[in-house]
């Protein structure tokens, strides 16, 4: 019998050899951090600090009270130098602060074991110290957890599915947090599992990673609360409708949420975050970041600080390498985001910073669609990229609507085996952006 997985999908050049084996290390304390206000799905969090105010590390600086937030923290102490409009990853300019630091660096005392008995926890203290520690999903979307604990009236969660697939080629981000924090990832999943009421416990994990199932299963050891589950290494086995096919056999339905079938998606790097949150009263303010790419001198596993530049993070890793045309992607190269400049900071979302060069870097020049299919062929969500490319480009707005623009989970396998070399994924992203102004406008 053939391992777990889902329909279509592809089988890229992976690459992570170039890290995998690279142990988890600290980045240096950074100098200065611009840290966005805009670092999760939802509401955008305002300043609750001054120019001039000297904050603490750790200290609440941006919040709001919507219920589809998070609140964001100092990830360095010093003084904040500016409050103002800066380059975010994602490719546009949001509201910042920007903290000069004053060099001090505080103990959190993490590496121990936990200090909380989990049992003396409630589910609603639980919530709490989530959103109070601004944890969100660390594998790339990046809604609020405590929001995805807060299942809506009626709706009944019965299983939470721990996401360790880590399918984006390069980043190794999550492979090292499994090998190196196994213990903290499986009290986490048991954080959210009691946040929710569920009973049944996964965590998939892709056969290429027998390292970390080895360590995960350790961690368990004889309980049965929790299973694993060990997937095929397909793209993209770790996109929430993929994983819980390939795992649970349940299908999300078009326009559906995880919790509509019963189940909470959550990143192992999160439940590690929650644990150090929930024992230590840590809040998100670092991550642990995958630097890789052909480009990059040293590639490395470093866990940097939330509004650590990305031109800082690479100099750690030996910088780039000399001559030829450069990418520099936010995350890996299906999903990411290739960045205009370096002065770019570090998010909660960001799993890895990709540096790119020579052929494997994505064609600029793209011939017209030849009907091949291919797209349609590798879609994991069953639909016509080749249309929804077409409709986006030319912001046919009610058509891209009308094909399920929407459905589209932003995965790249349409733009990874067009032989046209057309980017689908980026005109489907731009079909996107178009009607949320479009909605924005008439409201």
């Amino acid at each position: 019998m053939g391992l777990k997985t889902f329909d279509r999908g592809i089988h890229p050049a992976y690459n992570k050899e170039l890290s995998s084996s690279k142990a988890i290390t600290s980045a240096e304390l950074p100098k200065t951090v611009v840290i966005p206000l805009r670092q999760h799905a939802g509401a955008p969090c305002a300043p609750v600090v001054k120019k001039g105010e000297v904050v603490t590390e750790g200290q609440i600086i941006a919040d709001v009270e919507a219920f589809v937030s998070a609140p964001i923290h100092a990830s360095i102490s010093g003084k904040v130098k500016e409050i103002d409009m800066y380059q975010h990853p994602v490719g546009m300019k949001v509201l910042s602060i920007v903290i000069a630091g004053d060099g001090e660096k505080k103990d959190w005392g993490t590496d121990g074991g936990p200090k909380v008995d989990l049992g003396s926890l409630s589910a609603d203290d639980i919530r709490s110290g989530i959103r109070k520690n601004g944890i969100v999903g660390m594998g790339g979307a990046g809604l609020p957890t405590a929001v995805k604990l807060n299942a809506p009236k009626g709706k009944k969660i019965d299983t939470v599915l721990l996401n360790g697939c880590e399918c984006e080629p390069f980043l190794t981000a999550d492979h090292r947090i499994m090998l190196e924090e196994a213990d903290k990832v499986v009290w986490g999943m048991r954080a959210l599992m009691k946040g929710v009421g569920a009973l049944k416990g996964f965590i998939g994990i892709e056969d290429n990673k027998k390292d970390a199932t080895a360590a995960i299963r350790k961690a368990l050891g004889a309980s049965a609360d929790i299973k694993i589950i060990e997937l095929e290494t397909k793209y993209p086995q770790g996109a929430e409708k993929m994983l819980i096919k390939a795992a649970l056999n349940r299908v999300v339905p078009k326009g559906k949420l995880p919790l509509d079938v019963g189940v909470v998606v959550n990143n192992v790097g999160t439940a590690a975050a929650i644990f150090d949150a929930l024992n230590y009263a840590k809040p998100l303010i670092e991550r642990v970041v995958t630097v890789s790419g052909n480009g990059v001198k040293e590639p490395k596993n470093l866990r940097c600080r939330v509004g650590t530049s990305f031109e800082e993070v690479l100099k750690q890793c030996g910088g780039l390498k000399e001559g030829g045309e450069f990418e520099v992607l936010n995350g890996g190269p299906m999903m990411g985001i290739a960045q205009m400049q370096l002065d770019v900071p570090v998010i909660k979302g960001t799993s890895g910073i990709t540096a790119l060069m020579g052929d494997i870097i994505k064609p600029k020049k793209y011939e017209p669609c030849i009907r091949c299919a291919s797209c349609v062929e590798v879609c994991p969500m069953a639909l016509m990229p080749y249309r929804l490319g077409d409709f986006g480009n030319r912001q046919r707005l009610n058509d891209f609507n009308g094909w399920g623009g929407f459905d589209c989970i932003e995965c790249g396998c349409c733009s990874y085996v067009c032989p046209s070399k057309r980017p689908l994924l980026q005109w489907i992203r731009l079909g996107k952006l178009r009607v949320r102004q479009e909605q924005q406008a008439n409201r």
